[in-house]
């Protein structure tokens, strides 16, 4: 038998095979399908808004400060809300929510699989929504509705179950993407929320996706970056706590944010009536609320670029702040559809103005702090520290705030994480009995070898031993394992036995003074090999359905020992144990 190729030999840094390169090719087509799914969800939220609040059938850009309606204004919310909650109930009940849980649950739980019903009634609903003065982003809808479409061209194709959720989530990209103008974020934004994996099969089609969206936009003339931003801070260590402080502020107002959403969800779970009706009574507080402040109401993106501007005023973002907040908590928690990341953006810029404005920060460019804010906040809300800095990077085309953005954005993070034990995208999955982990490791049995854990003194048994001495030696009381390795006179494995093996050859008649040689002839065994990864070990022995493996030598096939399942769980039952090592150890430093 020639000997066996050695494991350097057969493995690589990735598992990818050219394949990637097909699914890259359909995830162009993909794209430019979120790209035009995008392109109209903005011009409906326009259209919508238009027709609401000024009677024009127009896809300008609205200033809803400048409505004529006066106290009629408070209906339009209320309308928008009933129709997106008839569209739910007659429709499909996953329109509501903000998208990205929504997608989440379709990769994780539903086999990446979305219906065409979501790709048409969730932009729908979603520019109902928010041209009625919902307060909330288009980008959660058109993650969700690009997603969809993802979804819907793999299943007309013949791809795998992965395959089909890295061309989902290569939508949702496009569709943020071409939202923003922030494809780098766009990616991070798979790759921390959405992919829950991180190798090349996946990364290079969502990668090509978020790149031709861009491309495609600029083709359009759409304007990038979106809120041009040109300050930037010296660096010091005055700065730095100044980062990490407002960094802080902004994972605590993300707890909060996410407190209050839940506890408005709560509070709606409590009504007597059908959640049909939530939307509506959400569509009254909104309502109250534009009356109060009428730039909280809509996507807001003007509100992002006056504070990014400098034009922010610490008594009037404070209002902007609270009355924002309110209105988006029990909208969310109503059910209806929408978009978290403007809003977030919003609140952590209003709640920087207030910073800035009270005069507890240090010195820097007008909308300086602004910009960090917003930052910290979708970070620490969404838990996703790298897109948050991405994004704000992108947004503003400001490569020089990277430092200072990176630092409030993991300050943030920290905070929710040890406040929290979910994020906002998270609880909701978990509210419908289902847990996601989001800490990704390299699993432990890929990192550790056969040789580690087998056992190396095998008891075997001859291959001269006869079929009557091997019955007698199995049914021995002495016998503490049932299977056991044949060698022959150069100690190399020809065979195993165990009983089944034994009672199907004396059913097939074979004399008892047979010799094991005779028996194992042209018989294969799965093997494995002493400098051999776990993880591929794993899978042979569910394919062999057996409990224990041989170990030989690549060399010349001789025994080197013998390895089962007791010994593979070793390999994770050892990574717990350092980890609690570590984590007593910190605990006795602590506590000395």
């Amino acid at each position: 038998m020639r000997p066996a190729r050695s494991a350097h030999a057969v493995l690589g840094d990735f598992t990818t095979r050219p394949r990637v390169l097909v699914i890259a090719a359909i995830a162009v087509v993909v794209s430019t399908a979120g790209v035009i799914a995008g392109l109209l969800l903005l011009d409906l939220i326009r259209l919508v808004t238009n027709l609401a609040y000024f009677g024009r059938f127009s896809v300008a850009m609205p200033d809803l400060a400048q409505s004529s309606l006066g106290l009629w204004a408070v209906l339009i919310p209320v309308v928008g809300a009933l129709i997106v909650g008839l569209m739910a109930r007659y429709g499909s009940d996953k329109i509501r929510g903000h998208g990205i849980p929504e997608a989440i649950e379709a990769i994780l739980l539903g086999r990446s699989r979305l219906d065409a019903k979501v790709a048409i009634l969730k932009p729908l609903s979603s520019a109902i929504a928010i041209g009625s003065g919902g307060p909330f982003g288009a980008e959660g809808p058109i993650i969700m509705t690009g997603g969809a479409i993802g979804s819907l061209i793999a299943q007309a194709l013949p791809v795998s179950d992965s395959e089909r959720k890295t061309l989902l989530v290569a939508g949702a990209t496009a569709g943020m993407t071409t939202v923003f103008g922030t494809p780098i974020a766009a990616i991070m934004l798979a790759v921390e929320l959405l992919l829950f994996e991180w190798t090349p099969r996946s990364f290079i089609p969502v990668a090509v996706a978020a790149i031709i969206a861009e491309v495609e936009r600029t083709a359009l003339h759409m304007p990038s970056p979106l809120f041009p931003f040109h300050g930037e801070m010296a660096v010091s260590l005055t700065a730095l706590v100044a980062w990490i402080g407002i960094g802080i502020a902004g994972g605590l107002l993300s707890a909060l944010l996410t407190q209050l959403v839940y506890a408005c969800e709560d509070g709606f779970l409590k009504l007597p009536i059908h959640w049909m009706w939530w939307p509506a009574i959400g569509g009254v507080v909104i309502g109250i609320g534009g009356l109060i402040e009428p730039h909280a109401l809509g996507v807001g993106y003007d509100n992002i670029g006056r504070m990014l501007e400098g034009h922010g005023i610490a008594s009037v973002a404070i209002v902007l702040l609270v009355v924002k907040a309110i209105i988006w908590a029990v909208a969310l928690g109503s059910g209806t559809s929408g978009g978290i990341l403007a809003p977030l953006l919003i609140m952590g810029g209003a709640m920087g103005v207030v910073l800035s404005g009270i005069g507890i920060l240090p010195a820097a460019p007008a909308g300086f702090w602004a910009l960090i804010a917003m930052a910290a906040t979708m970070g620490g809300t969404m838990r996703s520290p790298l897109t948050a800095t991405f994004f704000a990077a992108e947004l503003t085309g400001n490569t020089h705030v990277l430092l200072p953005l990176i630092a409030a954005c993991s300050s943030a993070h920290i905070v929710t994480v040890l406040l929290m034990k979910r994020s906002i995208l998270t609880e909701k999955i978990a509210r419908r009995g289902y847990h996601i982990v989001r800490e990704y490791r390299v699993d432990p049995f890929a990192l550790a070898r056969v040789m580690d854990v087998m056992t190396p003194n095998v008891e075997t048994v001859p291959a001269s031993m006869t079929l009557h001495d091997a019955i007698r030696f199995l049914t021995d009381a002495e016998r503490k394992h049932p299977s056991f390795p044949v060698l022959d006179a150069e100690r190399k494995v020809i065979g195993i036995i165990d009983p089944p093996t034994l009672l199907k050859w004396r059913r097939d008649g074979k004399h008892r003074h047979t010799t094991l040689t005779e028996l194992v002839q042209g018989t294969t065994i799965p093997v494995a090999y002493p400098d051999e990864y776990l993880d591929s070990v794993v899978d042979r022995l569910l394919q062999a359905n057996a409990a224990h493996l041989v170990v030989v030598s690549r060399q010349d096939n001789t025994l080197a020992g013998y390895v089962g399942w007791r010994d593979l769980m070793s390999a994770k039952i050892k990574l717990r144990q350092e980890e609690n090592d570590r984590a007593s150890f910190l605990h006795r430093k602590n506590g000395g």
